[in-house]
Parts: C-alpha cells; structure tokens; sequence
C-alpha cells in the first residue's frame, strides 16, 4: 500500500465523474428513491466503526502525549503493528467505502455540496498519501475523527430513523468538526516549527504543507456552511 497510495487518484476522479454522471442521470428519470432502512443500517455500521477505531485510538494518543510529550505524539513513528497498527489500516482503507454516502444523496435526489464531494474525494487520496509515509501527526487527525465520525454518524442514523433531534444537536456537530481543523491547522504549524527548530520529526515538510493547505481550506469551507446553514437562516427568518 505505502507504493501504491497513488490508486487513489484515480479512485478519487472517477468517484467526482460517477456522482455528477449521476445526478444527470436521476434528474432525467425525475424519481427519487427512499433507501430509509439502507440508510439508517450504514450509518449504523459506520457509527460503530468510528467508535470501535477510538477505543483503540485514543489510549494510544493519550499515552504518547502523557508519557512522552505533544512534540513525541507529532514527530515520532506511528505503530506500524498490533492493535494500533490495525486500526489506522482500517481508518485509511475506510475512506474508500466512505464515498458511498455520496450515492445516498444522489439517489435521494438531495443537495449535493461542493464541501460534501470535496471533503470525500481529497481526504481519501491524503490519508493514502499520508499513510504511504507513516506521517506521525496521523495519530492525531485519525484519532479526532473517528471521534467525530462516532457522533456524525450516529446522529445521521437517528435522522435517518426519523428521530426527532434537537436541531442543536446538528449545529454542535459542525461545531466539532470545526475545531477538527482548527486543530489540524495547529498540529501542521507546531510539527513545522519543531522540525524547523532542529527537532527529530519523521512527517516530511511536503506532508505538513499539504495537509496544512487541505484543513485551512476546509476550516474556510465548514465556517460558511456553519455561516449559510445556522447563521444566516436565522437572520432571514427574523426579517421576515
């Protein structure tokens, strides 16, 4: 896998050709599908993976971070073996079965965003790149979304079985998920300034600059969803 991570762009660009090739396609058969109780099991699964993953993850993250220090937790080799090992192979080939989340929305006839199919397509070909060469600050990016992932999916599970949730709820995940690049901004910048400084730190600069570049633009993107969806809204509804 570490030679071949570059399948995923191939991967990734027919994934953004099928969804649109897609839409066109159920827009002329003018029918949507319901899909309720495939939904609400796929979501299940992936809240139960995401939650299985951080129960492995995060007590690795943890012990780097005590027993070693932040700087260790971002320069120092992931577990390339064992249960942790295990778990973030699983996280990395996840993003691939993903992507079907996207044939959900497509085949429902709902609003397909660009952060949506962005957000799939460019955090499948990273996490394969950034696998490829063991990027030790992988530790921390698995480790909060899978956590994230727990809650999202599980809350799009309720949805899906037609719960009714406080609309907070959906508010406080975007929140979450917010603070997930806010932190992913901050882990790049320290790693860059460790290894500028001298530290011993394995993640290449061209790792750290990539994936600095990918979580400001997302931070950009979820901070005007979270704008356009909450904000915004509520402002035109005490206008009118």
């Amino acid at each position: 896998m570490y030679k071949w991570w570059w399948i995923s762009i191939p991967y990734a660009l027919l994934y953004i050709i099928a969804i649109f090739i897609g839409q066109e396609w159920m827009q002329k058969r003018n029918k949507k599908y319901e899909l309720r109780g495939a939904l609400i099991l796929w979501n299940t699964f992936l809240a139960l993976f995401s939650f299985w993953g951080a129960c492995r993850c995060v007590p690795e993250l943890l012990h780097s971070l005590t027993e070693h220090g932040f700087q260790h937790s971002l320069c120092d080799p992931i577990l390339k073996e064992g249960i942790t090992g295990l778990w973030l192979w699983l996280f990395i080939i996840s993003k691939v079965p993903e992507t079907i989340d996207t044939l959900f929305i497509v085949l429902r006839r709902q609003e397909l965003i660009f952060l949506h199919w962005f957000h799939h397509a460019s955090v499948l070909v990273y996490c394969f790149y950034s696998y490829g060469l063991f990027a030790p600050s992988g530790r921390w990016f698995t480790t909060i979304n899978l956590c994230i992932h727990t809650i999202m999916y599980g809350y799009f599970a309720l949805r899906a079985a037609r719960f009714r949730i406080p609309r907070f709820i959906q508010q406080s995940i975007t929140v979450f998920q917010l603070i997930q690049m806010i932190i992913g901004c901050i882990v790049n910048i320290s790693a860059y300034k460790y290894k500028s400084d001298g530290y011993y730190c394995m993640t290449s600069y061209s790792n750290i600059i990539v994936s600095l570049l990918l979580y400001f633009a997302y931070l950009i993107l979820f901070a005007y969803f979270f704008y356009t969806t909450y904000l915004q809204k509520r402002t035109k509804k005490r206008q009118d």
